[in-house]
């Protein structure tokens, strides 16, 4: 089961059938995610709480321009089966700069234009726009 593309795609439904917050089970590479598309202002904000059976669930706040929801699309670049990694030198801009590119760093979980200025490619985990 792929965990990542699980979160994303509960984060793109709930922005399009109206939801302001969703609850996905929690993961350091889930909350690293969370804190880019925070940066990358696709999600408001993102907190964790421990529900009462000692749980740890991420509660993320879903970001809206108007009344569409700032998540239209997402799309899995590197999955369980296939790994695609990108060079520092071949990141390109997503539609024109309105998205952007996650990648998994030596340096930590990065939004493209991070990873770019630091010189440091790594594995594409998906594009948001």
């Amino acid at each position: 089961m792929d965990t990542i593309a699980n979160m994303l795609i509960m984060l793109k439904n709930a922005g399009l059938a109206g939801k302001q917050t969703v609850v996905v089970p929690h993961s350091k590479l889930k909350e690293a995610i969370a804190a880019c598309l925070v940066k990358g202002k696709f999600v408001a904000s993102s907190s964790k709480k421990t529900l009462e059976g000692g749980k740890a669930v991420l509660e993320v706040t879903l970001a809206r321009m108007g009344d569409a929801p700032k998540i239209q699309q997402v799309e899995r670049i590197s999955k369980p089966s296939k790994r695609v990694y990108i060079k520092a030198k071949d990141i390109k801009p997503v539609r024109q700069g309105y998205g952007m590119t996650v990648l998994s760093t030596p340096k930590g979980v990065l939004i493209a234009d991070d990873a770019r200025k630091q010189l440091v490619g790594g594995e594409a985990l998906f594009r948001i726009w």
